[in-house]
């Protein structure tokens, strides 16, 4: 008899829809993926060449999607804007949910998704942080677990984009949340991560230049983004966002203990390969964020389809994932006001003052 595999379905075929996509049925052997949502015609279309001769129901409703016979579990992979109450309906429907990040923009709407999947325990709902499911983080997270550089106490963290010089980043910034909520959320999630997932945020500040976009000023965004978030208990957070990075994707991440530091990818490459020219010796990096993180990406598929199947514990709490939104939107609040913002002790937001 063959092993059962998971009944998988996906909502949205966009930029990353289609990657979650074909990652369910390419490359997630206990997965199958029986059925896709997509309401737009171009996405719906390459669906039919890509996904519908495999075995895969295309659908244009979301509500018909979800009664997919024998349907399980749900990718949702839509504009962030849809991604709280489309989780909520596919638990709703008893379906196990991974949902990109982040749940929403919002810290309420956030905090609904968390919720519903409290009333049905016996589901899998995880929030995707692809750097999670990194060999180099995980490598490192082990190493400070068992003590490698002392007490964890600075984390310094980046998610840095190549320029797209299409209108696509001014358009994605109207539903995106800002560069803090989109770019930064990664590496907000490191944080709580490496500081331990119940930290909890003292303050925040944020600063923001638009260099090459100032028509992301209509929509309170920038184009770079300097964030600091001081917790309780002696530990600050550094972060930097940008969309204009010439030679591609660098995300990078330092842990400084106590004793020592944790560094990932402070020195970018696409391969071993290095190119020694006339003007001098240089090394490629990858031009995307899938690019750095494919194989991230594939791990989360096959992890949470066990965690289904086995009735696995999931890697990290779905509570974390508003959290990160919490400091998310704190910072934006502060690029937009100009002003520190502060927390006591409860998480509950306190007195403002200027910086």
């Amino acid at each position: 008899m063959a092993p059962r595999r998971l009944k998988v379905a996906c909502s949205g075929l966009g930029r990353m829809g289609s990657r979650h996509a074909l990652h369910f049925l390419n490359r997630t052997p206990r997965a199958e993926l029986v059925a896709a949502w997509t309401p737009d015609e171009k996405e719906l279309a390459w669906a039919k060449q890509n996904l519908e001769p495999y075995g895969t129901t295309l659908y244009t409703n979301y509500e018909e999607m979800l009664k997919h016979p024998g349907l399980e579990a749900v990718v949702i992979a839509t504009v962030t804007t849809a991604h709280a109450q489309q989780a909520i309906q596919a638990i709703e429907a008893e379906k196990h949910v991974l949902c990109e990040k982040p749940l929403s923009t919002s810290v309420e709407i956030s905090q609904t998704v968390v919720d519903a999947a409290a009333k049905k325990p016996h589901l899998k709902v995880m929030c995707g942080f692809s750097r999670r499911f990194d060999d180099s983080y995980r490598d490192a997270f082990e190493r400070m677990d068992s003590g490698a550089i002392g007490r964890p106490t600075i984390v310094r963290s980046q998610t840095c984009d190549m320029y797209n010089p299409t209108p696509f980043f001014v358009e994605y910034s109207q539903f995106s949340g800002g560069i803090f909520v989109d770019c930064n959320v990664h590496d907000i999630d490191l944080a709580l991560w490496f500081f331990g997932q119940d930290s909890q945020v003292k303050s925040v500040a944020a600063f923001g230049v638009t260099a090459i976009e100032p028509d992301l000023k209509k929509y309170g965004d920038v184009d770079n983004g300097v964030g600091v978030v001081e917790f309780y208990g002696g530990k600050i957070a550094y972060f930097y966002s940008s969309r204009m990075n010439a030679p591609g994707q660098h995300d990078e991440t330092e842990i400084i203990g106590t004793k020592g530091k944790l560094a990932i990818n402070t020195r970018p490459q696409n391969n071993l390969l290095e190119v020694h020219e006339a003007n001098g010796i240089r090394r490629e990096i990858p031009l995307t964020y899938y690019g750095r993180f494919e194989n991230a990406f594939v791990k989360e598929a096959n992890e949470f389809t066990a965690a289904c199947l086995d009735n696995n514990k999931l890697p990290f709490k779905l509570s974390g994932a508003v959290q990160a939104v919490v400091i998310g939107c704190a910072l934006q609040e502060s690029l937009r006001s100009g002003r520190k913002i502060f927390f006591d002790e409860t998480g509950k937001q306190v007195e403002q003052a200027k910086l």
